[in-house]
């Protein structure tokens, strides 16, 4: 198995978690000392044969993948079990690119995101909101300190991780790149503006993209289409995946300068979507839906093996409307179900066929489809 993700505290917890049940060694591979271990790996490994093994940060040693090959087919043949390796790391082209050629058939893949509202819980969501979901920035002493957190991240990232992972791309313009994405968060993408903006051609804003996308930092919500005979808007909505990181690079430091500042409902919306798509089930796929003449709905997810999709409105707010815009949609589309997700506590019928639902409910209603 291996866990891709952003590098966050918490990961090594889950790991842990994951191990607590069977003899383990870790194996931090920022570590010098550790990195020595596997001077030569294939002897450190036959002497682990028996212990799960957790190999943290891969990215930083990909040559492993050839060996892990190896001495899982010779504890094949043994008649040992799967299990053996727990592969944890960021999610670089390169890594998805040497393990799918090198475990094909043997490696299974777990999106390690930040945490969301179905596991924090409803008391908590104003402050998954305002810091996001990585853990040291959402259990952080004080908002200063949990932006300080970000902001430490964000440049790491930019000017450390990404750099390791192959790419050679300024910081800097990575970061105005990701700025802008925050400030047009859940916009429809128009790469040509990036470009211009930027003073690249369309190509190059593309593939910064697709390296933001490929790391899990930002995602692009595509949009729906079906026959209904009607003009639909083709062009992908973006999202910059945890919202603590939406608010750092705005520069967005406390609940009373996030709620006067043009980003809240966006961010919301993109804070209830990270949430809802968690909980999901495996194989679910995401949707938004859009007419020229303005019927919309927020997020449409596909659950398996269900033929139709359900509808989710967003709304930030204590007083839940429905447009007629969501109505016209569903019109279209004829979901299974359909529902508001709102910023209240309480679940009630908005109208014959549609429930104002709270995003920690829906969360639950997800995850017990995924346990069904």
């Amino acid at each position: 198995m291996a866990l891709l993700g952003p590098r966050q505290v918490g990961k090594t917890t889950l790991a842990w978690e994951i191990a607590r049940s069977r003899p383990a060694v870790y194996l931090d591979l920022e570590s010098d000392a550790d990195r020595a271990k596997l001077a030569d790996p294939i002897l450190y490994l036959y002497q682990h044969t028996d212990k799960l093994v957790v190999l943290d940060e891969i990215q930083r040693v990909p040559e492993l993948f050839r060996t892990l090959r190896g001495v899982i087919d010779a504890a094949r043949r043994d008649g040992r079990g799967n299990g053996r390796f727990l592969v944890l790391g960021s999610a670089s082209i390169d890594l998805l690119r040497q393990s799918s050629e090198s475990l094909a058939g043997r490696i299974r893949y777990l999106e390690l995101a930040p945490l969301g509202a179905g596991e924090v819980g409803a008391a908590r969501i104003d402050g998954l909101w305002l810091r996001g979901g990585f853990p040291q920035s959402l259990l952080a002493t004080s908002d200063q300190a949990s932006l300080r957190w970000r902001q430490d991240f964000i440049r790491t990232y930019l000017e450390r991780d990404i750099p390791q992972l192959g790419p050679r791309i300024p910081a800097e313009t990575l970061r105005r790149l990701w700025t802008m994405l925050a400030h047009q968060q859940g916009g429809l993408l128009n790469a040509a503006a990036l470009a211009r903006a930027l003073a690249v051609d369309g190509k190059t804003v593309a593939s910064y993209l697709d390296l933001l996308v490929d790391l899990l930092l930002v995602r692009r919500l595509r949009p729906w289409h079906a026959n209904v005979r009607k003009r639909l808007v083709k062009s992908p909505k973006v999202y910059v995946r945890d919202s603590g990181l939406v608010h750092a690079l705005l520069g967005i430091a406390d609940m009373e300068s996030l709620l006067a500042h043009p980003v809240a409902g966006a961010s919301w919306e993109g804070m209830a979507i990270e949430s809802l798509l968690a909980a999901a089930p495996s194989g679910t796929e995401a949707y938004f839906y859009r007419t020229a003449a303005g019927a919309e709905i927020d997020l449409l997810l596909q659950l398996p093996p269900r033929p139709r999709p359900w509808a989710i409105e967003i709304k930030r707010g204590l007083v839940p409307k429905v447009e007629r815009g969501f109505h016209h949609a569903c019109a279209d589309v004829a979901p299974e179900r359909r529902f508001v997700v709102y910023s209240g506590t309480e679940r009630y019928p908005l109208a014959a066929d549609i429930e104002a639902i709270s995003l920690t409910d829906l969360c639950a209603e997800l995850t017990a489809v995924s346990a069904a």
